[in-house]
């Protein structure tokens, strides 16, 4: 998802290489008949880029998942999530 993701901000001319773009994911697990079984996963994507491009980004995470290869094969299966923060550089926190 995140390659998917970084695809499409690219597409739109924002930088997502060199450790721009990170994601950190979060399974949760259920047991089923005694088997783990995955039933959600969230990718938390973290981009650092100019506040200039914030609202480029929110459009692009409104419709990138339905283009991942990834996405388009589990989210019948199981629940995928994600978000993002955009991390403006030199910005107090």
């Amino acid at each position: 998802m995140m390659g998917t993701f970084g695809g499409a901000l690219e597409a739109r001319h924002i930088d997502a290489s060199h450790g721009r773009l990170t994601a950190e994911c979060v399974g949760e697990v259920e047991k089923e008949e005694g088997v783990l079984v995955v039933r959600r996963i969230h990718v938390d994507l973290r981009l650092v880029a100019s506040e200039e491009v914030r609202e480029t980004v929110e459009r692009v995470h409104g419709l990138y998942a339905m283009r991942c290869p990834l996405y388009r094969t589990l989210h019948n299966a199981i629940q995928l999530t994600s978000s993002y923060t955009l991390v403006v550089p030199g910005a107090d926190s």
